[in-house]
Order: C-alpha cells, then sequence, then structure tokens
C-alpha cells in the first residue's frame, strides 16, 4: 500500500493540487489539462501498439496467411509455429498491443482515488488528503478544500442525471468504431474485435455509473484525445461509427475471375 501511494496516488492527487492551483481553482480544467499530460506521456506506447495492431491486421489479410491457414487446418500446433514466424517477419509482438491496457488501468484507479482524495469535505477525509501531499509544494494546504462543482454535478460523487456516462459510452463507441483496423478475413478474430470494442465501451460506461463524476470527465476527454492521436498517424473511419457490426470478412481469397484461388 505504501508503495502505490509513492508511486501512484502522491504524485497524481499533488499534480492535481498543483495544476489547480495554476489553472484559476478551476477542478474541471484541472482533470482536463491533467488528462491531456497523462494522454502525452503515454502517446509513445499508444503509438506502438496502434501500429502493431496494424501489422496484425495486415498480414491476417493477407494471401500468404490464408494459404498457412488452408494448408494447415487440421494441425493447430504447426499453424501456431507458422503463425509466430509470420508475426517475427513482419515485425509484431504481440504483448505490445496489451501493455497500453495494462498501464491504463493503475492509472484509471489512480486517478480515481487521486480525485476522491483530493475532493475532500470532512475533517476525515481532510487529514487523510494531508497524508498524501508534498511538504515541498508552497501553499498546497491553502487551495482546501477544493470547488468540486461543476454545472449540475459534484465532482466526486456520479452523476445523478446519468448524462455524464451516456456520454463516456458514446465517446467510447465512437472511438472502438473510427480506430478500427481493417476488418480481418478471420471470422473469429473479426468477432473477437467487435466483442473486445463493445465490452470496452460498457465497461467505462459502468464506470461512469458508479464513481466520481470527475473520472467521467478524464474518460470522455482521453476519448477524443484518443480520436485525435489517431487520426494523426492513421485515417479514422467515420463511416463505422453507426454499424453495429465489423466489416464482413471475405471468405476466401479470389482470384482473377471471382474464383477461389487454389494453392
Amino acid at each position: 500500500m505504501d508503495l502505490w501511494n509513492t508511486l501512484i496516488i502522491n504524485p497524481m492527487v499533488n499534480a492535481l493540487l498543483f495544476l489547480y492551483g495554476l489553472l484559476f481553482h478551476n477542478l474541471t480544467l484541472t482533470i482536463v489539462v491533467f488528462t491531456v499530460i497523462i494522454r502525452a506521456i503515454t502517446f509513445p506506447l499508444t503509438y506502438q501498439s496502434q501500429k502493431s495492431q496494424k501489422k496484425m491486421a495486415e498480414m491476417q489479410n493477407s494471401p500468404e496467411w490464408k494459404h498457412v491457414q488452408e494448408k494447415y487446418a487440421k494441425d493447430k500446433d504447426k499453424l501456431a509455429q507458422e503463425q509466430m514466424k509470420m508475426w517475427q517477419a513482419a515485425g509484431y509482438n504481440p504483448l505490445s498491443g496489451c501493455l497500453p491496457l495494462v498501464l491504463q488501468f493503475p492509472i484509471l484507479i489512480g486517478m480515481y482515488q487521486a480525485i476522491t482524495n483530493a475532493i475532500a469535505a470532512s475533517p476525515i477525509q481532510l487529514y487523510n488528503l494531508s497524508t498524501h501531499l508534498y511538504s515541498f509544494l508552497p501553499g498546497v494546504t491553502n487551495l482546501l478544500p477544493l470547488d468540486n462543482t461543476f454545472l449540475w454535478l459534484n465532482l466526486g460523487l456520479p452523476d445523478p442525471y446519468y448524462v455524464m456516462p451516456i456520454l463516456v459510452a458514446a465517446t467510447s463507441w465512437v472511438q472502438s468504431k473510427v480506430m478500427t483496423p481493417p476488418p480481418s478475413t478471420d471470422p473469429q478474430m473479426a468477432q473477437s474485435t467487435q466483442m473486445t470494442a463493445l465490452m470496452s465501451t460498457l465497461m467505462f460506461a459502468w464506470f461512469s455509473l458508479s464513481f466520481a463524476s470527475g473520472l467521467s470527465i478524464y474518460f470522455i476527454v482521453g476519448n477524443i484525445l484518443g480520436i485525435i492521436q489517431y487520426g494523426m498517424t492513421n485515417p479514422l473511419k467515420w463511416e463505422n461509427i453507426f454499424s453495429l457490426g465489423l466489416s464482413t470478412p471475405t471468405p476466401a481469397i479470389e482470384a482473377k475471375g471471382g474464383k477461389k484461388s487454389k494453392r
């Protein structure tokens, strides 16, 4: 617990308070700027993950992979070996796609705890907050308690009107659709990608229903920034927003004249 506080909670709490002092004591603006900073720090990992996913999609749509699937359809071990060889040849690392997601969860948990700690109001909460403060930050105690109101929201509590969860779900859905890599010719992989996007949207919507609405602001801004960052290096597929599923995968590679190729 001490290690978690030292590495995650304390830096986040003090960063929030420092920004709060700079940004006119506006907690909403503080969360927005903090989200931008977090996104900028993690962008190299996110970019590598996107490149890795693109390589994976290109490999799965290639004639060579289709040929390997057909050749070793009845030998799963050999198919896995050939797949690994193709991954290595393409420079694809399966772990690189998971790393940003793995790193995101400590950030999300830390962000939630940092917000709930920073928005301390009761004497007990204020005392608990004081245990996380850096003594070398000048005048930080004078910032307390923070102004936790924004429009109809108490940023330390869930949105009673469910507006923020709806916005979180909408931006998560849009992000998952416009950032979808080329559809895989493997029906199982296409279905897995679709299910992952849906579960991610539902998960963040549930977080927004259950946790502080300040965290919802972090989600919404993060989703928008994710779309912008992706659009800087990849084409955004806006036409996918209103589709319930991914593009229908091609059942087989076709040769000239519309016939299936034989190998």
